[in-house]
């Protein structure tokens, strides 16, 4: 598969999708990325801006196996992976796969559910495997991991550890939506149209995808800037700790995909800037004296790259 057809297909299932979703075309290409950079994505959000509507058309679209979990704070380890049940016909044990062996997995209010049960999906995300009771299976590629949180509501949840929130690609803030992209979405509810979607493609082209993407060149420069960068969170007199080799490795792959959906086999420092809020906003943890002032990371990661000069620039 060569650069213009993987544009034209990505180009193709954001149109798919943007047919029910009304904006965030932003957001659903940064997932697609996600997909494609063979990781995992954290949507942070209040409720009721479709979060778990828009996983759901986006694996429409994508025509791979999409399952949701609802986590909640009885749920169990062996309610994500699986376990052997015993059969009385047979009387012997047979694998009852969880819901975590499919394409795109929606961990929906992820931290509602205690960590024992978090640390469930830690080895479907980095090693793309389960093991139930000493067997281990390999989950179907490609795979995802869309998981959701709300943060608002923190009564009666766990957050997230720093060893599973480093895990994910990206963490993506959806916002609510523009004065217009609310009206529209009215007026869709008030005269509803008679739209479907379908799958635009198949797992085999989204494989082809990724190995497309993969082979995307990039220019030792453009490393050292990339290191550049998460080098200097680790040093920055505001942050306590900054962005791990991880972040690194994440910033080089998914800007790889982004150069393929602008067309170019080749990446350039624009890829790596539009990307690195994204891959850097849930790694970064401020010191309490830089919390206090009022200071973001949004605006650490916004001085630090305004701070390091870009190749060429």
């Amino acid at each position: 598969m060569s650069i213009t057809e993987v544009r034209s297909q990505a180009s193709t299932i954001l149109d798919e999708v943007g047919k029910v979703i009304v904006g965030k075309r932003a957001i659903l290409q940064n997932i697609l990325i996600g997909l494609l950079a063979e990781g995992h994505i954290l949507l942070e959000g209040v409720p009721g801006i479709a979060k778990t509507y828009m996983a759901n058309s986006f694996a429409q679209a994508i025509g791979c196996e999409f399952k949701r979990i609802q986590f909640t704070p009885d749920m169990l380890p062996a309610d994500i992976v699986g376990t052997n049940v015993y059969d009385p016909n047979t009387g012997e044990f047979r694998l009852r796969k969880g819901p975590v062996f499919s394409n795109l997995v929606l961990a929906d209010e992820v931290n509602r559910s205690p960590p024992k049960t978090q640390s469930a999906l830690l080895e479907a995300m980095q090693e793309k495997q389960v093991t139930i009771e000493g067997s281990t299976l390999p989950l179907p590629a490609p795979f995802m991991v869309l998981a959701t949180q709300n943060p608002i509501e923190l009564e009666g949840t766990y957050p997230l550890p720093e060893a599973q929130v480093d895990r994910f690609l990206f963490k993506l803030h959806v916002d609510y939506p523009s004065d217009a992209e609310e009206v529209e979405i009215l007026r869709r509810r008030h005269q509803p149209e008679d739209v479907e979607i379908g799958p635009v493609v198949d797992p085999p082209t989204l494989l082809q995808m990724q190995a497309t993407t993969r082979r995307v060149f990039i220019e030792p420069y453009i490393m050292s800037y990339i290191r550049d960068i998460v080098v200097r969170t680790r040093n920055d007199p505001q942050i306590l700790i900054g962005g791990s080799p991880r972040a690194s490795i994440v910033l080089l792959e998914t800007s790889k995909v982004h150069a393929a959906f602008s067309g170019r086999d080749y990446v350039t420092p624009d890829d790596v800037k539009s990307l690195a809020f994204h891959t850097l906003n849930h790694r970064l943890i401020l010191k309490p004296e830089a919390e206090l002032e009022g200071t973001s990371v949004h605006s650490v990661i916004d001085r630090i790259l305004r701070q390091i000069s870009a190749p060429g620039a």
